[in-house]
């Protein structure tokens, strides 16, 4: 398990990453809202350049957590991976909003330990000059050399310097809304960053303005910034980005120039971590909004 959380921090950091970066972490469900109840949603999952079209890389969907209305665990099925995307069905059996997606909460960073620098976060790895058996050199060339690595902070040794540590934390989720939209899903946890709807992502219209709050540690989070991309950017000569920031307020305004699926993405760093010798926290949320026309 800590090896597949791990893996996961590692492709999540893509999503926590600045937003001109060309990979992007997304869920884009089969439909948001649905009528009644016994119905399926499929999901794909992926890491790629143009959403939402997959070509780089499968998210892994044992990372994958369902919410029901109600509070508890409802599961995945028909989980298939391929090499450029994940598939699976999320069974909708309860009335109100289901929450489908992934969270996360690592430790990152480096230190140095006799003049080598190690990393925090990660496999260990051979000592500098080694390589492993995937790793080997061509015949004839240098040795690559490897970063060692250790899997925590708790593993750093007494002796390190230049101790540089990160809290992430990132979710990445869906919300499904069957019959009459709820409000469980939203509850706020007062941990990290937030995503406290105004506008429920069941309601939206292509007409009508979209408003969000986000929250930080349970309060309302200024100067979040927050990218909202349109899908099919494959089939446009501009991607139709837009760079946004919350208000005073927390609050996110969102105007949708055409009906379709959009990915927004809202991320903040600061200097509150809880770990200790950590100096940042980088947080995140993503999701993935139905907008139909009206």
């Amino acid at each position: 398990m800590r090896l597949k959380t791990l893996l996961f921090a590692a492709t999540a950091a893509v999503s926590l990453a600045a937003p001109a970066l060309a990979h992007r972490q997304w869920l884009l469900p089969s439909t948001t809202t649905l009528s009644d109840t016994n119905q399926y949603v499929t999901v794909d999952a992926a890491v790629s350049n143009d959403l939402f079209y997959p070509d780089h890389v499968a998210m892994n969907p044992e990372m994958v957590k369902v919410w029901a209305p109600d509070g508890t665990a409802g599961t995945i099925e028909n989980a298939a991976k391929g090499r450029h995307r994940t598939t699976f069905d999320v069974k909708i059996d309860k009335a109100g909003t289901w929450k489908i997606g992934t969270e996360m909460s690592s430790v990152m960073g480096s230190f140095k330990l006799n003049g080598e620098e190690w990393r925090v976060g990660g496999r260990r790895g051979p000592p500098p000059g080694a390589n492993g058996p995937a790793g080997a050199p061509p015949a004839g060339a240098p040795a690559r050399p490897r970063m060692q690595s250790v899997a925590s902070p708790a593993e750093i040794p007494a002796g390190a310097t230049d101790v540089k540590l990160t809290e992430v934390m990132g979710q990445n989720a869906i919300f499904v809304t069957a019959g009459a939209p709820s409000e469980g899903v939203f509850k706020p946890t007062g941990k990290g960053l937030e995503f406290q709807p105004i506008t429920h992502p069941g309601e939206l219209v292509a007409d009508e303005e979209g408003q969000f709050r986000f929250l930080v540690d349970g309060k309302p989070a200024a100067g979040v910034k927050v990218t909202v991309v349109p899908g099919s950017k494959k089939f446009r000569e501009t991607e139709g980005a837009q760079e946004l920031t919350t208000g005073a307020d927390g609050v996110l305004r969102v105007k949708w120039p055409v009906p379709g699926m959009y990915w927004l993405s809202a991320s903040l760093t600061d200097a509150k971590a809880t770990t200790p010798r950590a100096t940042e926290r980088r947080m995140g949320f993503t999701t993935t909004l139905e907008v139909p026309a009206p």
